[in-house]
């Protein structure tokens, strides 16, 4: 575990300081998308929790939670948080709102709280994988866990 990236060390930290068991995974391959991480842990691509930033039209960031499974309506989304619109972050505004790159976003560890929604279709499956840092790395744990970790809003978003 010596060799984790730091993102990874931070995030298993804040797993262990909740008191949750899951801790970070490195896979084989990268996997920057839903499909790609689905295939390689062998679970059904609505299991994987695609951590998406948007930029609002105030130019905050919006961190939605989403099933593998959904694509996000930003219309509905920008509608349920109060902004005009809402448009996919570029990779300089994830990784200044994040620390972490597009494709190994995690929900969590981030340099300042970001406002989150989290997908209530997640919430039918005992166990979820999400993002750990960095493109190779993914963790397990419970909706009602993440839900409890990021204090994010359960909401439809697709």
């Amino acid at each position: 575990m010596a060799d984790l990236h730091p993102n990874c060390v931070l995030i298993n930290s804040i797993l262990a300081a909740a008191g949750l068991p899951g801790r970070v995974r490195i896979l084989p391959e990268a996997a920057p998308t839903a499909v790609t991480a689905a295939a390689q842990l062998g679970v059904d691509v609505a299991a994987i929790v695609n951590s998406l930033i948007f930029s609002t039209a105030e130019h905050t960031p919006l961190l939605v939670l989403t099933s593998g499974g959904h694509r996000v309506d930003t219309a509905k989304v920008a509608a349920l948080v109060g902004t005009a619109k809402l448009s996919r972050a570029s990779a300089e505004f994830v990784r200044d709102a994040t620390g972490q790159p597009i494709g190994g976003v995690a929900p969590i560890g981030h340099p300042a709280p970001i406002r989150t929604l989290l997908d209530t279709e997640l919430a039918r499956f005992p166990e979820i994988w999400a993002a750990g840092g960095v493109p190779h790395a993914v963790f397990p744990i419970s909706y009602p866990d993440l839900l409890d970790l990021t204090s994010a809003q359960p909401v439809a978003v697709a």
